[in-house]
């Protein structure tokens, strides 16, 4: 057929076709490739200054899809490039810090941080978008850390919370405490605060809720604000003597209950005749009764050295007055007088005015009419009250003729003694004896230790005498804690030779605290042969005070828990329960 020109056959196209995709699928990678070029050179708008920069972002596909999804891009060989995320440091007013490096692609270096790639704010910070990161010197103690991982070295929410006490890391409500001129910034979190303080709640949660970033504080010292949040942050209590008090009002102003009975019990325990009439005056402004009947417990049986404590002038005429009117006061009506004196004075000086016997009269006002004047000796009246011009003259005759005269005037004062308190005696023997085995005194020292259960007051001891007819002895008392002597008297008895037992005092009851064991001493010296003790008692029930007796090492003269001397402790405490009966020692 000349002439005709050659066809390919019609399957052809379908043949190459059929290749050509066989083809592109076994190349699929170089394809790909192509395609990506084709995309980027058509979508990139920023001019490609640096070949490195464009080949790499076409080969480096995880950082390159990492970014368009706001993700972190992941370590891919040597190609990755690091940087460090900048965070603004909330401690430092703003200024920035560095966190651990991230891996980003070198395209980005130096430049700004987009905003797809930042991530949540760190806990030690929030995000930054500065051009240009610096770093912060290193916060001083109490502020934010900037470690970021900080919450994996505490492994429970009490270390957790307590790593955010007085720390600004996170910090929502800022504090002004103090009074003017003494104040001090504390950082705090409201929800920590709410959780454990029902008005911190209302105070940020509640219908008038406070929305002020910063709040004043003047009437609360700094140190027992920051009492108050240790607790709160971390569940522990810290009190120290001198911030306690105000440690006390703060837990009461933001009723926090268990922290204000952890004050009142540290005043407990701490309360002595120096600073029971400072208590007493604080805890009726507290409102607290329990801390309020153990000041009037420590008043009642040491009221001579309460009344002359340095605190007693500072308190309130409230309570000035509550204490002249107490019934049970241990000590004599001129302490009284001079007492009252005394806080008159301090009064005329707080306010600023001349201390005259009539501005102190003043000072006093109705508390004057509490004082018995009527009931002091004549001699301490004549030489005392009766000279210092408190009294006006027709009072002071009054009195001296209800001193004289049958016929008595009518007086503005109570005219009847203080009951004071009524000493209670616990007995350790059951039974006493003089028979062949006579008890000697040689001047040896008789000991026995003992603690109580509840606070008491020791007044004295009661001892045996002589078994040989009436004699005078001459005897040491002493009473010790950790061989400490607290108290000491060298004083005489009269024994009628009974086998009654004879008591000796100390000049002043002796505070006895629960649980600690003390030492009772006795070193007699006149008749040898005296009564003893037997069958006695290593624990004495007493209605509300339990008494133990231990052995002593100091005694010297066979005294022990069986038998011996020292058969009484007198002292002031609580009342005796009447339905109780303890053996009286009698005579074999």
């Amino acid at each position: 057929m000349k002439g005709r020109a050659l066809r390919a056959p019609t399957k052809l196209p379908v043949i190459l076709g059929k290749l050509f995709l066989r083809w592109v699928f076994s190349k699929a990678d170089i394809v790909f490739f192509i395609y990506r070029f084709v995309w980027y050179a058509f979508q990139t708008r920023s001019s490609m200054n640096s070949s490195v920069d464009f080949f790499e972002s076409l080969i480096d596909e995880d950082g390159r899809f990492a970014e368009l999804n706001c993700q972190e891009p992941s370590h891919r060989g040597h190609r990755a490039r690091t940087r460090p995320l900048i965070q603004e440091n909330i401690n430092n007013g703003g200024g920035v810090s560095l966190s651990p490096p991230h891996t980003i692609s070198q395209r980005e270096t130096g430049t700004q941080v987009s905003q797809c790639y930042s991530g949540p704010p760190s806990p030690c910070g929030s995000s930054s978008s500065a051009p240009s990161p610096t770093v912060s010197p290193a916060p001083p103690p109490g502020t934010a850390t900037l470690d970021p991982n900080w919450q994996a070295t505490k492994p429970t929410v009490r270390e957790r919370n307590a790593a955010m006490f007085n720390n600004q890391l996170m910090a929502d409500i800022t504090f002004i405490v103090g009074s003017p001129g003494h104040t001090q910034i504390i950082p705090a979190h409201k929800y920590v605060l709410a959780t454990g303080s029902s008005v911190f709640y209302a105070m940020f949660y509640g219908g008038l809720a406070e929305c002020k970033p910063e709040i004043e504080v003047p009437d609360v010292e700094p140190s027992a604000f920051l009492t108050l949040l240790k607790y709160l942050y971390c569940d522990e209590i810290q009190l120290e003597a001198d911030t306690v008090l105000s440690t006390l009002y703060v837990a009461k102003k933001y009723i926090v209950p268990h922290l204000a009975r952890a004050c009142v019990n540290y005043l407990e325990t701490s309360l002595t005749a120096k600073n029971a009439c400072l208590l007493l005056s604080q805890s009726r402004l507290f409102e607290e009764p329990d801390l309020m009947q153990r000041c009037w417990e420590v008043i009642d049986a040491q009221a001579e050295m309460a009344l002359t404590s340095e605190g007693f002038v500072d308190i309130d005429v409230s309570t000035l007055e509550s204490v002249l009117a107490r019934e049970t006061l241990n000590c004599k009506e001129i302490n009284l007088f001079e007492a009252a004196l005394a806080w008159a004075q301090a009064e005329c000086v707080r306010r600023d005015i001349e201390t005259t016997p009539s501005n102190k009269r003043v000072m006093l006002g109705s508390a004057i009419y509490l004082i018995r004047f009527p009931t002091m000796s004549l001699e301490e009246f004549a030489n005392s009250a009766a000279q210092l011009g408190i009294l006006s003259p027709q009072e002071t005759i009054d009195i001296f003729l209800h001193f004289t005269a049958a016929n008595k005037p009518q007086l503005s004062y109570p005219i009847k003694a203080r009951a004071g308190l009524k000493a209670q005696i616990c007995h350790r023997f059951q039974s006493c004896a003089y028979r062949s085995n006579q008890w000697r005194y040689r001047g040896r020292c008789d000991s026995i230790q003992f603690c109580v259960d509840k606070r008491i007051f020791v007044v004295g001891f009661g001892l045996y005498g002589s078994s040989n007819g009436a004699a005078d002895y001459n005897v040491k008392i002493e009473l010790k804690r950790f061989g400490r002597v607290l108290a000491e008297n060298n004083t005489k008895f009269f024994s009628d030779g009974s086998s009654n037992t004879f008591h000796v005092y100390f000049e002043n009851p002796i505070q006895i605290e629960p649980e600690y064991v003390y030492t009772a001493s006795a070193i007699l010296d006149g008749s040898e042969l005296s009564y003893f003790g037997q069958e006695g008692l290593s624990e004495v029930y007493m209605g509300t005070v339990t008494f133990q007796f231990h052995c002593s090492s100091e005694s010297t003269n066979g005294t022990g828990v069986q038998g011996g001397q020292i058969p009484e402790l007198i002292y002031y405490g609580p009342t005796v329960n009447t339905s109780i009966t303890n053996p009286n020692p009698n005579e074999d």
